[in-house]
Formats: structure tokens, C-alpha cells, sequence
């Protein structure tokens, strides 16, 4: 049975290409999704790519990957940095996690320094804007069982 991994991508990156783009690129989150599965069919995974602007929704998403899924690659967006529901969450099922940022969060406001998510992630792959995920994709294909 080929591997699974859920990528989740968090509040306003549905904007992506629009918003910011000094600071997220030019790429919207339609070009990242499919340089994701372009990926994902070379090393021979399977990729479930889903974005929210919901804190409960990533959640439940996160929940339902137990047993479904081999890994998870997030980039939580801004509730990295204050969501202890999702750090909840990702604890609980037990999945190798990868946490993607676009931007190198530790060069941008202070508040984006601190990360809910990083103490339990395999990796944290920031600053390397889109290829970030192909990264964390590579990676967690590597590693899941």
C-alpha cells in the first residue's frame, strides 16, 4: 500500500500569490498544490492537499488522519503560533509531522518566533518559500512507516 501524507495549510494561505508577495512569493496555493502532487508521483506517494482558515477544521483533519495517514506536513500559519488545539492534536495521533514555513519565520516579528508545533515535529523547514514543502514531502516519504 503506497504511503500517505496530509499536507495542511492554515489560515490565509488560500491567499497566496495575492498576499504579501515581498514576503510569500508570487505562487498561489493552487501552484503549490500541484508542485506538491508533481512530487508526491515521483517518489510514488500519495498526497490529500487541504487548506483551512478554521483552527476546529485543521483539527478535525488532523484527528481523521490517524490510521489513515503515514505523515503530516503543516504550515499552521499563524496559528503556530498560538494554537495549542492543533499542537493538541498533532500529539495525539502519533504521525511523524513536518512544519513548513514559507517565509524564515525567525526573521520577521518576534511573535513569530515561538512555535507550538516545532517540539514535536521530525523537521521545521522555513525560509525556502514553495520547496519547502517538496522538502518535507521528500522527507516524510523517506521516513513514514
Amino acid at each position: 500500500m503506497p504511503k500517505k501524507i496530509l499536507v495542511l495549510h492554515g489560515p490565509n494561505l488560500n491567499m497566496l500569490g495575492t498576499r504579501e508577495p515581498d514576503v510569500y512569493g508570487h505562487e498561489t496555493l493552487d501552484g503549490v498544490n500541484a508542485s506538491i502532487q508533481t512530487k508526491a508521483n515521483e517518489l510514488g506517494i500519495t498526497v490529500d492537499c487541504r487548506q483551512s482558515n478554521g483552527e476546529g477544521e485543521l483539527v478535525t483533519w488532523i484527528q481523521q488522519a490517524h490510521g489513515d495517514s503515514n505523515a503530516i506536513i503543516i504550515n499552521a500559519g499563524a496559528y503556530t503560533h498560538t494554537s495549542i488545539a492543533i499542537a493538541d492534536a498533532l500529539r495525539a495521533v502519533g504521525l511523524p509531522i513536518y512544519e513548513v514555513h514559507l517565509s524564515n519565520i525567525y526573521r520577521r516579528e518576534n511573535f513569530r518566533h515561538h512555535s507550538y508545533i516545532s517540539d514535536l515535529a521530525v523537521a521545521v523547514i522555513c525560509g525556502l518559500g514553495p520547496d519547502g514543502y517538496l522538502h518535507a514531502l521528500t522527507a516524510a516519504a523517506k521516513e513514514a512507516t
